[in-house]
């Protein structure tokens, strides 16, 4: 399929769970879809770039190794998302990223994530914190941070910052959400203590 028709199709998806999954099966039944949709993605002025957002996040649920050999020009580019339409899925990506990466469990992500990408990724997670979006974008973003703070003390210290002066001003949901990411801040806090 060329990129025109891929577009093309990517233009007709709505926001429902069939339209993304239809779309999103698509993707995986034909990998080489996947850069056009990267590309898509990152065309960040353009709605479409939602759309790519939207159907990626639901084939990275479904199969987070297909980001894989995308996670240069992934990482590079997530701070250029600035369509909150955009940036859920994104933060959503991210933070499945971030769980891969902090599990117990041996996967290709513990050796294919630099420390590059995870400054990257940390950056923009930082940016999503203290700009203006939605909160679910916040929510990924707080605990994306905390996963790959485990090994940067600085992060948990900032993390806790931003909390800490935000939490009166935010919704319900994020308070919520950071009333727990506190919480394991703080017990990770009194383990590193003993």
């Amino acid at each position: 399929m060329k990129f025109e028709e891929f577009y093309k199709e990517l233009t007709g998806i709505n926001a429902s769970i069939i339209s993304r999954e239809k779309y999103a099966n698509l993707v995986l039944n034909n990998k080489i879809l996947i850069p056009r949709l990267i590309e898509t993605l990152f065309m960040t002025n353009d709605q479409t770039s939602s759309r790519a957002a939207w159907v990626l996040e639901f084939a990275c649920k479904k199969d987070l190794s297909i980001i894989l050999p995308f996670l240069d020009e992934f990482t590079n580019n997530i701070k250029t998302v600035h369509l909150d339409s955009s940036v859920r899925p994104v933060s959503k990506i991210v933070n499945l990223i971030a769980q891969a990466y902090s599990t117990k469990k041996t996967n290709a992500f513990e050796t294919a994530l630099t420390r590059l990408h995870r400054e990257q990724i940390i950056e923009a997670c930082f940016d999503w914190l203290i700009q203006d979006k939605k909160v679910a974008a916040k929510v990924y973003a707080m605990e994306t941070l905390y996963l790959l703070g485990q090994d940067e003390a600085w992060i948990y210290r900032e993390l806790r910052l931003i909390i800490e002066q935000n939490f009166s001003k935010q919704s319900a949901a994020f308070k919520s959400k950071a009333k727990h990411i506190l919480n394991k801040l703080k017990k990770a806090q009194n383990q590193s203590k003993n």
